[in-house]
């Protein structure tokens, strides 16, 4: 296989040619449908994956059923739940799902351990990546944790609303998006048709005063 995927990772191109071609010739680029799972708890981590195109959703389910979405795999990402376990060599506590057709480089875990073990350029791309999605984990935590769940739907509703303020997203997935049960969301949604910052049908909800939401999301 051509290295040809290799720029779309500024730091891989650091590595040594021979080291590129090494990687390139043992990886494989992978397509999959969306709904895909990648991977689900109690599996090993059999690659170290990079985006190429697409997204992958990690979630996390407790045990008495609510899942949180703990952070999105996008184009030039590696996952860091992967990263975890290959370092670990540990299984997964989490599940990975395509949200939309996803393409994808495959490092076999052989590879990756001997290009961890070789080169200091691959371990700076690995923990640097690793790094700066920690910290992007550990702020999903912290709003779990101590923000105020209206607050954080009027976020994520101004995260997720299209140019015309239009979201194609049930109660439930709002829940998911954002760790909390679905009455609860229900509940906010409803009061906040009530003060007519949106209007709810089935499926759908459509922004009406973004600017009143976008108060609320900024805590005032």
């Amino acid at each position: 296989m051509s290295p040809d995927w290799i720029p779309r990772f500024p730091e891989l191109t650091k590595l040594t040619p021979a080291e590129q071609t090494l990687i390139a010739e043992r990886a494989q680029v992978v397509s999959l449908p969306a709904q895909t799972t990648v991977f689900a708890p109690g599996l090993p981590a059999e690659n170290f994956l990079l985006l190429l195109d697409g997204t992958v959703r990690v979630q996390q389910v407790s045990s008495g059923g609510r899942e949180i979405v703990l952070y999105r795999v996008s184009s030039g990402e590696s996952c860091i739940m992967t990263t975890a376990c290959l370092l670990s060599q540990d299984t997964y506590n989490a599940e990975g799902v395509t949200e939309t057709p996803v393409q994808a480089v495959a490092v076999p875990r052989a590879t990756f351990d001997e290009m961890m073990a070789r080169s200091a350029e691959f371990r700076r791309f690995v923990f640097a990546d690793y790094s700066s999605r920690i910290t992007d984990l550990l702020h999903v935590v912290e709003e779990v944790a101590f923000e105020r769940i209206d607050k954080r739907l009027a976020q994520k509703l101004a995260e997720l609303a299209d140019g015309e303020g239009r979201l194609t997203l049930t109660h439930q997935e709002l829940a998911v998006e954002l760790g909390t049960a679905r009455e609860v969301i229900s509940r906010h949604l409803k009061e906040f048709q009530r003060r007519d910052w949106l209007t709810l049908t089935r499926g759908h909800i459509q922004l009406s005063d973004r600017a009143a939401l976008a108060r609320l999301a900024a805590g005032d």
